[in-house]
Parts: structure tokens; sequence; C-alpha cells
């Protein structure tokens, strides 16, 4: 998957785009880790009960020059991608919804409503 500027995930009621004024101190941040390539790797498992380790994973990765980022939701194993807005409950749905405002709260992504 190549790096992108603007990312839809299927049936999502937002497209996120990366910030301009996003830095590399932002992203250390809100808990991005830089990886040996440079790139900046940011995973969480969006449970439905909470510790349970049943979920689904959220991974963003943003370029190291901060010029695009490639964003996924795949199942725990992280070798199969899930639609979390057909195939998963309401409360996985919000969980996204809020990781993602916080992001774009803290200046790493702005919002563009579908």
């Amino acid at each position: 998957m190549a790096f992108v500027t603007e990312k839809h995930l299927d049936d999502s009621k937002y497209a996120y785009r990366l910030a301009p004024t996003v830095k590399k101190f932002t992203l250390k941040d809100t808990t991005f880790i830089q990886t040996k390539v440079g790139n900046f790797e940011f995973n969480r498992l969006l449970e439905e009960v909470p510790n349970s380790g049943n979920g689904f994973l959220l991974k963003i990765i943003v370029a190291p020059d901060l010029s695009g980022f490639k964003m996924s939701i795949t199942d725990k194993s992280g070798l199969r991608a899930v639609n979390i807005f057909k195939n998963a409950s309401d409360i996985i749905q919000e969980k996204f919804y809020f990781q993602m405002n916080a992001l774009v709260d803290r200046g790493v992504f702005v919002e563009v409503k579908i």
C-alpha cells in the first residue's frame, strides 16, 4: 500500500487528511513510534470489551518526511482487512471515531465530511 495524502475507509462518514501543520514531535506526543526506517507508526486495538484482547487493529503509518500516510483496520493478527462500519458493533465504530477525533484535535489529521 502506497502513502496517500487522504484516506477514506469504506462506509465511514469521514475521510482523513494529514494536517499541513503536523510536526514530528506531535506524532511522538500522540504515541506514534518511530521505526528503524524512519516511519512513524501508530497501533491501537479497538476492543468492544476493554482489556479483552479481542478486537480490530487500527494501524496508521506516517512517512518520515510527513508527506503521506497509510491507514488500515485489520483483524487482530493484522493480516485481513476488516470493514468495521459493516461488520462490527457501534462500540467499535465509536472507539475508532474517538481515536481519530483525538488525532484531529492534536493537529495530526484534518477530518473531511463525506
